[in-house]
């Protein structure tokens, strides 16, 4: 089984930057493709950044290209987004997710890709 727990969510003002990690255990950290997702209340889910099994290849949503950045440690078994920048609608609770790797077109937008789900990391931007 493969747990994945996020933390470093948090209430932030307009304009500034937090960090979040998500750590994962119970299978080899590098074959996984990391995703991030977020909801807002009365929303549905939606993909905010994935990365690749090596690290090589980035994904963005448009809302948060330029301003967030996804990367991993693979000895830390840890993902990490950076957010910078942020306004009032990146507010909701934000959700780390694992792909195993396998065979096939991978689409890193599709919350339907991912295997393994945290429990999520709530953030809250004021303006």
């Amino acid at each position: 089984q493969v747990q994945l727990v996020e933390s470093g969510g948090g209430l932030v003002q307009a304009g500034g930057s937090l960090r979040l990690s998500c750590a994962a255990s119970g299978r080899t950290f590098s074959s996984f493709a990391m995703g991030w997702f977020r909801q807002a209340p009365g929303k549905e889910r939606e993909f905010v950044a994935a990365i690749s099994w090596s690290g090589g290849s980035t994904y963005y949503a448009d809302s948060v290209k330029g301003r967030f950045t996804i990367s991993r440690d693979n000895a830390k078994n840890t993902v990490y987004l950076q957010m910078n920048s942020l306004k009032p609608e990146d507010t909701a609770l934000y959700y780390c997710a694992a792909r195993i790797y396998r065979s096939g077109s991978y689409y890193p937008r599709d919350v339907r890709e991912y295997d393994y789900w945290g429990q999520g990391t709530q953030v809250t931007v004021s303006s």
